[in-house]
């Protein structure tokens, strides 16, 4: 359970923040242990809830920027907690700022910073959670949050690039569907009327468009109907883990889009465990970690099973090699240059900032391609819709003259 509380220090100083405990009653007695003097815990409400859940939440792009101050407060040789004060204060983004006040607090009571943000698994990943206990082992924190910050800098990027790219034309085909489908069930029949009731002969792609036009009119609340059960259904399905296979295997096997997400994953596999690897971690851990957040079930499970092979005394390449329909060749072949010179971080930041090109490329590519085929295909389809309705209105209106 999650209680807002209201406190006050030794010093006189006030506090607010949140606090995690299965009770109001232990909440308290936590609070009390930080050495605050508490002057109200209230339980948040499902309405807050809900409220955090849908309309707020943290933007990467602040995870990045949050980084690179804390990495610049570690260098200038500020103190962990006064460092999170300064920074819950200055933070502009409500849900960020209650995370790093109750952070704050949490250090303040003695936790690790890695326990601390370990808390807030929504705001701050298993990634960036475990780079910043072997940050805390190593004491090299202002390294690591610099790691951090250039890391997630490139993701940003990447995925902002990919996204951007997609959105364009879905926009103008959604745009597209939604107009097209207006002109079936609103314009064409009053136009259809018109050319039925003058009993001249109908081209037969007109009849073809009249008839599409009747079926919307008819049937359109059923296929709407029928679309909506779809989208529950896949939604659903996309809850299983059994649907999660399905759908991510099916985004994987789209031609163009599919080979596009296989660079995209491939790159933010390479990208994640090289900036692991270098700070420390085991490959093990790197590994099932990098499973977690690589974004798609398929991936997922490749890794979480090279995870086990390598526990069981098999190199990572090996392992790897054990998917080739999905992992290609050439970069089993680069973890296993990386395994027998023991520069394997190096080897996949070299392998991440391939696939990062190959993205850029199928990215820019992919837009030059579907901008003509839109403007051709949409054309297209409105030329087609005009000339089966118009030719026949202009031959009635010749014949009358």
């Amino acid at each position: 359970m999650t209680f807002n509380y209201k406190a006050v220090t030794n010093t006189g100083e006030k506090k607010e923040g949140v606090i995690d405990a299965p009770n109001k009653d232990l909440a308290i007695a936590a609070l009390q242990r930080r050495g605050f003097i508490v002057v109200s815990v209230k339980e948040e409400g499902e309405r807050s809830l809900l409220k955090t859940a849908i309309f707020e939440h943290v933007p990467q792009k602040d995870i990045v920027i949050l980084s690179r101050q804390i990495s610049t407060l570690f260098d200038a040789q500020v103190s962990a907690l006064k460092a999170f004060t300064m920074l819950a204060s200055n933070a502009e983004n409500p849900l960020l700022k209650r995370k790093l006040v109750a952070v704050t607090d949490d250090i303040q009571a003695g936790l690790a910073i890695s326990g601390a943000l370990a808390k807030h698994p929504d705001v701050f990943s298993d990634f960036y959670v475990n780079m910043v206990k072997a940050g805390e082992e190593s004491g090299k924190l202002n390294q690591v949050f610099s790691y951090l910050a250039e890391y997630l800098d490139r993701q940003y990027e990447l995925n902002s690039k990919t996204k951007n790219a997609l959105i364009y034309p879905a926009f103008v085909i959604g745009v597209f569907i939604v107009v097209m489908s207006l002109m079936f069930v609103l314009v064409i029949p009053k136009l259809s009327a018109i050319i039925q009731s003058s009993g001249q002969s109908v081209p037969l792609y007109t009849r073809i468009v009249i008839g599409i036009s009747n079926f919307f009119v008819d049937y359109g609340i059923f296929l709407l109907i029928l679309m909506v059960i779809a989208g529950m259904y896949v939604f659903h399905l996309s809850r299983t883990e059994k649907g999660k296979n399905y759908l991510d295997s099916a985004r994987l096997g789209i031609p163009v889009l599919g080979t596009l997400y296989t660079k995209l994953y491939l790159s933010r596999i390479a990208d994640n465990m090289a900036t692991m690897l270098s700070s420390g971690i085991s490959i093990v851990r790197s590994i099932e970690i990098t499973g977690k957040i690589v974004g798609s079930r398929v991936y997922e499970l490749i890794l979480l099973a090279a995870a086990e092979d390598v526990k069981a005394g098999s190199s990572f390449s090996d392992a790897l090699n054990k998917h080739t329909d999905r992992v290609p060749q050439i970069m089993v072949q680069m973890v296993k240059v990386g395994e027998e010179t023991g520069g394997l971080s190096t080897i996949l930041k070299t392998s991440a900032q391939f696939y990062k090109r190959e993205v850029d490329d199928a990215v820019d590519t992919l837009v030059g391609l579907i901008e003509p085929i839109m403007i051709v295909v949409l054309g297209l389809g409105v030329g087609v819709l005009l000339t089966s309705i118009l030719v026949p209105i202009y031959n009635i209106a010749s014949s009358i003259q």
